[in-house]
């Protein structure tokens, strides 16, 4: 039996990570370090995590049960042009992580991406042959696989597109979608063509911190999981309800057929979650009900 309870939350202050860091601290059973390092607020600590020997002090120190690893460049258009930048951090941070977990004996959850499949037969189970179609996908897939590798009772969390509470609209490709639509009066032109999850940041971290709670219980639990919104969404789609929900016009919304410029997107990456719902973890809030809570500081008359 554990009797203390600490988490390390990598990408503390990022869209995904300040969710995760703001769940467990709600918990006071939890003890929580937060790291970050372009976005330093207290009460995280500044890593870089690309430094193998400051992630293992930070990591001797505290002496974690459980890291989560959420830390990551997640742009697939940067990333088709800054590979060496992104496997540093996707990859070789990763490696340092999972290194430094076995000498503490921490659980590390590896934090991945539906764009590990190419979508072309969804919805994806967590035991299906990963296929990236671009280098973000690719960074990630080698992230798993470094992850599982130091330590086969380490475990990986796939997730969709995601949105939550925003430091600034670009901060989310979905919430990045409202700086047209709330401009009711020029043309925004959105792709009705690729098929997404858009899923809260906010469920991503209580579905998290339920899987762990169940690892600290059993610790045969490890490997592939996945959680994902279940409504699917083109960036039309989005959009449109965006502005419906605060009362826009949707008439200055218009369908684009084709398919999203930049790095190439599978298609639809639907993901199979059946194994976290048998586990009885589950947390699901309606995107428009979340959407509106997440923008309504960004709308403007």
């Amino acid at each position: 039996m554990i009797m203390s309870k600490r988490v390390l939350i990598t990408g503390a202050s990022g869209l995904l990570g300040r969710a995760l860091f703001k769940e467990f601290e709600s918990d006071a059973s939890w003890d929580v370090l937060g790291l970050a390092f372009s976005r330093i607020k207290d009460p995280l600590r500044k890593v870089d995590l690309r430094n193998k020997d400051d992630v293992e002090q930070v990591i001797i120190t505290f002496k974690p049960n459980v890291i989560i690893h959420s830390a990551a460049e997640r742009r697939p258009d940067v990333v088709e042009k800054q590979e060496e930048a992104t496997h540093q951090l996707n990859v070789a941070a990763t490696q340092f992580i999972c290194e430094a977990a076995v000498k503490v004996g921490a659980w590390v959850l590896f934090i991945s991406t539906d764009y590990v499949f190419d979508g072309k037969n969804p919805p994806h189970a967590v035991g299906d042959l990963p296929n990236p179609l671009n280098k973000y996908g690719k960074s990630k897939l080698e992230g798993e696989k470094v992850t599982l590798s130091v330590n086969p009772g380490n475990a990986l969390l796939r997730v969709p597109i995601l949105y939550g509470e925003l430091e600034y609209l670009e901060e989310s490709a979905v919430t990045v979608l409202f700086t047209k639509v709330r401009a009711t009066d020029t043309p925004c032109v959105m792709s009705d063509y690729e098929r997404r999850y858009p899923t809260s940041c906010q469920d991503i971290a209580i579905v998290v911190r339920q899987l762990t709670e169940c690892r600290l219980k059993d610790s045969s639990i490890c490997g592939i999981f996945h959680w994902s919104g279940n409504e699917e969404m083109t960036k039309y789609d989005m959009a449109v309800d965006m502005a419906e929900v605060f009362g826009l016009p949707t008439n200055h919304i218009q369908r684009d057929k084709s398919a999203s410029g930049g790095a190439i997107r599978p298609y639809n990456a639907k993901l199979d979650i059946s194994r976290l719902e048998h586990m009885g973890i589950t947390q699901r809030t309606p995107f428009k009900t979340a959407i509106k809570c997440v923008l309504e500081r960004f709308m403007t008359n």
